[in-house]
């Protein structure tokens, strides 16, 4: 039996009809929402991929300098990192808001950081410390030399900085080696040369203790006084148990109204620190560092002298020694006399081994 068709299911089904247009619409636009949902579930997964790509290279210090540009950033990464780390790190920085300015700085990388860690840290331009270790150093070019090798600043600006922080706190120029003492210290590479003077002698002036000031007082010296009779010890002897011996050796003489008669000042005097044998002309040189022509002290240290030294001087062992001389054994110890006869006869011993061994005065 013939039974008609529904009205409604040909309403429904109807392409014109509103509703189904609706519907429709809304199937779309469901798709197009997983899509995207799709799309940034990808792009989540990637990026959490490429922020989690850790560093497997050897530990490394990338440098960034001022006014670096956002290229210039990029080359000293991959520069440093490896292209491919590189790049995932630049990538997630330039994210971030990347700034070149803030990333002016040193940073230590090691291995097993990821790119993210590595991008906010240059983001952030949390730098990682330098350690600065210096001794043995006569000059304070040769002092900011070795520090400009390590800091951003050059050699002059170090030495600029000198003149003003030292100057500023009461040290002549002869007195700049006192206003520091050899050690290890710790500087972001983009620290001022002024930071780093102050620095450094802030930590000197923590080493003059009261008690340490009292017993320089107490020798009838200043702390920079102090500093210039150690610094002459240092370089009359390498042996460290016999620098308090020199030291008192010394503060004898100053109390005698003798002159010191140091060698050392001698090669300081000429600029000539190799010199084996001091002698002839030279011993009147008239540099107020000449201390066979001035009495008393010179007017300056003739190096940065150590902590050791400094103590060895404050703490130098009562004796009543007042000559010197090198041992002909050439050990780099000494043989003290009180009276110049017996220290004639030691330093014929001395010379006539100079002689023997063909070294002469230049």
């Amino acid at each position: 039996m013939f039974k008609p068709m529904s009205v409604s299911s040909n309403i429904s089904e109807n392409p014109s009809n509103p509703k189904a247009k609706k519907n429709r619409r809304l199937r779309i636009v469901f798709i197009l929402i997983g899509l995207l949902l799709v799309a940034l579930a990808a792009v989540a997964a990637y990026l959490v991929s490429v922020a989690k790509t850790p560093y497997t290279g050897e530990k490394c210090r990338i440098y960034i300098p001022a006014n670096s540009s956002e290229s210039a950033v990029s080359d000293s990464v991959s520069t440093a990192l490896g292209t491919d780390f590189g790049e995932k790190v630049m990538w997630i920085w330039s994210l971030l808001d990347a700034a070149p300015e803030k990333a002016h700085g040193s940073y230590v990388i090691d291995e097993g950081e990821n790119a993210l860690g590595v991008a906010r840290r240059l983001q952030r331009g949390l730098q990682s410390p330098i350690k600065v270790t210096f001794n043995n150093v006569r000059l304070i070019s040769e002092l900011a030399q070795r520090l400009s090798e390590r800091l951003e600043f050059s050699p002059q600006d170090f030495i600029e900085a000198a003149d003003s922080v030292l100057s500023d706190a009461g040290f002549s120029s002869e007195e700049y080696p006192a206003a520091f003492i050899p050690d290890t210290y710790e500087f972001y590479w983009t620290a001022s040369p002024e930071k780093v003077v102050s620095s450094l002698l802030d930590f000197r002036n923590k080493f003059w203790t009261d008690e340490r000031r009292e017993a320089a007082s107490n020798l009838g010296l200043s702390p920079v006084q102090v500093a210039t009779v150690a610094s002459i010890v240092e370089e009359e002897t390498a042996a460290l148990d016999e620098r308090g011996m020199v030291a008192r050796l010394y503060l004898n003489r100053i109390k005698k109204g003798m002159k010191l008669q140091a060698d050392p000042t001698v090669k300081f005097a000429v600029g000539d620190f190799s010199l084996r044998r001091i002698g002839g002309n030279m011993l009147s040189n008239p540099s107020p560092y000449n201390t066979y022509v001035v009495s008393g002290l010179p007017p300056g240290p003739i190096r940065v002298p150590e902590k050791a030294t400094l103590d060895a001087v404050l703490n130098a062992p009562e004796h009543n020694y007042l000559y010197m001389c090198a041992k002909s054994d050439f050990s780099g110890r000494h043989d003290f006399a009180v009276d110049y006869a017996t220290h004639r006869a030691n330093a014929a011993r001395y010379q006539a081994e100079l002689n023997r061994r063909g070294i002469k005065i230049k």
